[in-house]
């Protein structure tokens, strides 16, 4: 079930090497409640590098247990490596702690080497959909939904709210993972890794051709996910720390402080898409 989560900390840990610790600096939080808006379903951990790592905050009662501080105990000044390993070790608010430390160490390793992933080329990670193709989407993504149908391609998509389930104007929505069997690519939210069940979801879609894992929490090391058969990772690239800081906390949109990438196997430096 943490096949991923131990390769990719195992990867971190080898390309930190023995040098001197990264620690936690602060963490970010949005306005609680939730304002409904997707800018206030992140949260990001910061550290003392500035670099910033992002995760979904909306999980179960993550984001109130968060705001509260009772699961971010200890957490300034710890040691980044091993806050990362709750993403294995913990559960609720502390796994979406390890998460985010998970992607702000990969930034940190893309910075150290003055790595910069690609622009997206469009919001569904260049997955180009074409006519007569059966396209899984796991997650709803209403603003997506159009840029998959409008090409003549077939739509399921794979959710856990049983309320959405049922036949929708130019898609279907399923709560049967098995409908990815029968899928020619498939797009899924990173929150797929946040929550362990990525291994789950490709072993269903062992057919589809791409496997595109999309969403701002999609910011780690993607090595061991390109070695399992995530074909690409398209994220949010921080440009200006303090505006997106700021817009966070303000609960106000921060993509003007952001943008979307998509990297995949052969956008990889060598000393990135090797073992270290």
């Amino acid at each position: 079930m943490h096949q991923f989560a131990e390769l990719l900390i195992a990867d971190l840990a080898r390309r930190l090497g023995d040098g001197p610790r990264l620690r936690i600096h602060a963490l970010h939080l949005p306005p609680t409640p939730w304002n409904g808006s997707k800018d206030g379903e992140f949260g990001a951990l910061e550290l003392d590098d500035g670099a910033l790592g992002l995760s979904y905050v909306l999980l179960d009662d993550n984001l109130r247990a968060l705001t509260a501080g009772e699961a971010a105990e200890g957490l300034i000044g710890a040691d980044a490596l091993q806050v990362a390993r709750w993403w294995i070790d913990r559960e609720g608010a502390a796994r979406t702690l390890g998460f985010a430390a998970v992607n702000a160490l990969s930034r940190h390793l893309f910075d150290r080497a003055d790595f910069v992933p690609p622009d997206a080329p469009d919001s569904i990670a260049g997955l180009d959909p074409q006519r007569g193709e059966h396209i899984g989407m796991v997650g709803f993504f209403p603003p997506l939904v159009k840029q998959v149908t409008a090409r003549g391609a077939r739509l399921s998509v794979l959710e856990l709210r049983a309320d959405l389930a049922g036949a929708h104007p130019g898609f279907t929505v399923t709560l049967d993972p098995r409908v990815l069997a029968d899928c020619d690519k498939v797009l899924s939210t990173s929150t797929a890794l946040l929550n362990h069940t990525l291994p789950a979801l490709l072993a269903q879609a062992r057919r589809a051709r791409e496997f595109a894992l999309i969403g701002p929490g999609a910011g780690c090391l993607p090595r061991a996910l390109f070695e399992q058969g995530v074909t690409a990772l398209g994220g949010s690239w921080i440009t200006d720390a303090a505006g997106f800081k700021q817009a966070l906390r303000g609960g106000r949109p921060w993509s003007a402080f952001a943008r979307k990438f998509v990297l995949r196997s052969a956008d990889l430096p060598r000393r990135f898409a090797a073992a270290s």
